[in-house]
């Protein structure tokens, strides 16, 4: 893959990533999980896999996969953090129900 391929590719993930810290901080001020899709975030994450597996698989794994790393771990803690609200917003749905 030539530089520029690289330059483009790594601007795709950064322009990608920018929205994951505003969705994670707007996840720890809600502290619910009922915005959420859980199958969206799923998906997102299966994309960068792919994404990785690719670099992988073509034996270009250069600067670019920390990009695809890094955005891999942030979703990944945002599905943590579904998953951790949606435990919680059931107990408080139990503590409510007589």
């Amino acid at each position: 893959m030539n530089q520029l391929a690289n330059i483009l590719e790594c601007g795709m993930l950064i322009a990608f990533g920018l929205a994951w810290p505003a969705n994670i901080r707007n996840s720890l001020k809600v502290k619910s999980s009922i915005s959420k899709s859980v199958h969206f975030l799923i998906i997102v994450i299966v994309g960068y896999l792919f994404g990785l597996g690719a670099k992988i698989a073509a034996g270009a794994v250069n600067y670019v996969a920390f990009f695809y790393l890094l955005n891999l771990l942030m979703v990944s803690f945002d599905l943590y953090l579904y998953y951790y609200y949606r435990r919680l917003d059931r107990l408080k749905k139990m503590a409510k129900t007589p």
